[in-house]
């Protein structure tokens, strides 16, 4: 049997290692620490087609500006690491335009879309538990203004991505929605496509999956770099020794650019900070999950728990916890929630996302050695867009054709 290495175990390496064994392939996951243990486990589960647009669009601009002088801002940007990434943010700038923005969303309408087919069929035939509810994510708004503004974007989803979402009014909201207070909305948008699950729950879940494949989970052991024969990977190197492969499947998230000498390549990928909190369900526990775009906070009721979520920081690979991020996730449900919180709170956490400037991710051979695939990148959507980047990388490693175009996902964009 031919034998593929994936280097990392979050949720995008671990759907690569369940598409490439079924495809009939030897498969090894090596992480740095533990499987599933990364910006995969901590984050608000959302499964969602509707997150077609990239974060570069037309005023990102000057609102990421005025973050600058907000120290409450859902979004915070360091700026000693503005400056060391300064190319990075001066590239996604230069993206915040129609015409770019919607190129981005094509990319990631179609990764979205498939995964969130995949994900049905994968979660039946394999009997995955993971707290799966299909009942849609609802989009709250407290300002008319900001309400109505959205009406622009609702409208781009659903006639240019089929992505059509349910208008509900403040007195609909609050009937749809209990857990809101009472004269602190303005409406809401309700996108019954999109799906969520519990992500750790998940990645115990594939952990099992995985085994019984005959996939082999190598925990706590660096990868290095490659080594080259006649332009192909046949092993990887690691720490503690190298382990020959066929072919070499990169999905390490935001600690890709430490492999940049190794893959030939500078990869713009610069990690952007998200945090959560998990407890039990409140009192008054909502009953969908819930962005409330205004502040830029998340809500995930899970049937075994609840989570609040989101905010971006940029930090570089600041690995401390930064407690006001913390502040901000409560404050941001305190505002909308009837019983924003429980007790005791059983997970304070932070995960680093890997951003690229222009919203699509990286599933493209790396310049090193054509069976060496990179898979990284995939900013905030990498549980959403996981199930799609594993069957896709498995039609790239084993020379398929790819079940969508991968052409929004190619290195050769930044040349």
């Amino acid at each position: 049997m031919k034998h593929t290495v994936v280097i990392g175990g979050g949720v995008v390496g671990a759907w690569a290692a369940y598409f490439l064994a079924k495809s009939g392939r030897r498969v090894t996951v090596v992480d740095r620490g533990g499987f599933g243990s990364g910006c995969s486990h901590g984050n608000c589960g959302y499964v969602c087609p509707s997150h077609a647009l990239p974060l570069a669009q037309p005023g990102a601009v000057w609102s990421t500006a005025k973050t600058f002088l907000n120290s409450n801002s859902a979004l915070k940007i360091r700026i000693p690491t503005a400056l060391r990434n300064l190319g990075w943010f001066l590239l996604f700038a230069a993206k915040c335009n129609e015409r770019d923005m919607l190129a981005a969303a094509n990319g990631i309408a179609a990764l979205l879309n498939s995964s969130r087919r995949l994900f049905d069929k994968a979660l039946v035939a394999e009997r995955i538990d993971c707290e799966w509810e299909s009942k849609g994510l609802l989009f709250v708004f407290q300002t008319a203004k900001a309400f109505e503004h959205y009406a622009a974007t609702d409208a781009l989803l659903r006639e240019r991505f089929n992505q059509p979402a349910k208008r509900f009014s403040a007195d609909e909201l609050l009937a749809l929605e209990p857990a809101l207070k009472p004269g602190t909305v303005s409406g809401g948008w309700l996108y019954e496509g999109d799906a969520h699950l519990r992500p750790d729950v998940l990645m115990t879940e594939l952990r099992r999956v995985l085994i019984s494949h005959g996939v082999e989970i190598v925990e706590n052991r660096p990868v290095t770099g490659f080594a080259i024969e006649n332009g192909k990977a046949v092993a990887v190197k690691t720490a503690s020794g190298d382990i020959a492969c066929d072919a070499a499947v990169v999905a390490t998230g935001a600690w890709t650019p430490q492999l940049n000498a190794a893959l030939g390549c500078r990869v713009p990928i610069v990690p952007g900070k998200g945090y959560s909190l998990t407890m039990p369900r409140p009192a008054v526990c909502p009953t969908y999950p819930i962005i409330f775009e205004e502040h830029h906070v998340a809500v995930t009721p899970f049937r075994t728990g609840y989570r609040i979520g989101s905010t971006m920081e940029f930090a570089g690979y600041d690995d401390r916890m930064n407690r006001e991020r913390l502040s901000i996730l409560r404050a941001g449900a305190e505002a909308y929630l009837k019983t924003p919180f429980a007790e005791p709170v059983t997970e304070e956490w932070w995960g680093w996302r890997p951003m690229v400037y222009d919203g699509n991710p990286i599933i493209d051979a790396a310049p090193v050695a054509k069976n060496v695939v990179i898979a990284a990148g995939h900013g905030m959507l990498g549980l959403s867009m996981g199930t799609g980047t594993g069957k896709l990388v498995s039609e790239l490693v084993n020379g398929d054709r790819p079940h969508i175009d991968a052409a929004a996902y190619s290195l050769k964009r930044f040349s």
